[in-house]
């Protein structure tokens, strides 16, 4: 079982940024694909970034130009990269990890989440 902790969420003004974080356990990111997910109020939870084992990313077409995921393999950390920040963007988020061999931004390609951090632009 993986265990992810996010951190790095908080209040901002539009047109901020942040940068949220997740610890993994020690070669999480060799084996797995990460990603990023948010949920707002009211709305289904929605797949926004994922980066392969390979260092690959996807993205959902509406953040690409805001939203950066990166991963440092030595501290066992993944992150996401928010600019601009939009109130549309306020939500919860969480990271995620899947299985190797395949990497997308649908929820089934992932297995352990964490608890989520929250976002809030106002």
């Amino acid at each position: 079982h993986v265990q992810l902790v996010e951190s790095g969420g908080g209040s901002v003004q539009p047109g901020g940024s942040l940068r949220l974080s997740c610890a993994a356990p020690e070669s999480t990111f060799t084996t797995h694909c990460m990603g990023w997910f948010r949920q707002a109020p009211g709305k289904q939870r929605e797949g926004i970034a994922a980066i392969d084992i390979d260092g690959s990313t996807k993205y959902k077409d509406s953040v690409s130009d805001r939203f950066t995921i990166s991963k440092d393999n030595a501290k066992n950390t993944l992150y996401l990269q928010i600019n601009n920040l939009k109130p549309e963007d306020t939500a919860i988020y969480y990271c995620a990890a899947g299985g190797p061999g395949s990497c997308g931004l649908g929820s089934l390609f992932f297995h352990a989440w964490g608890q989520g951090t929250q976002v809030t632009v106002s």
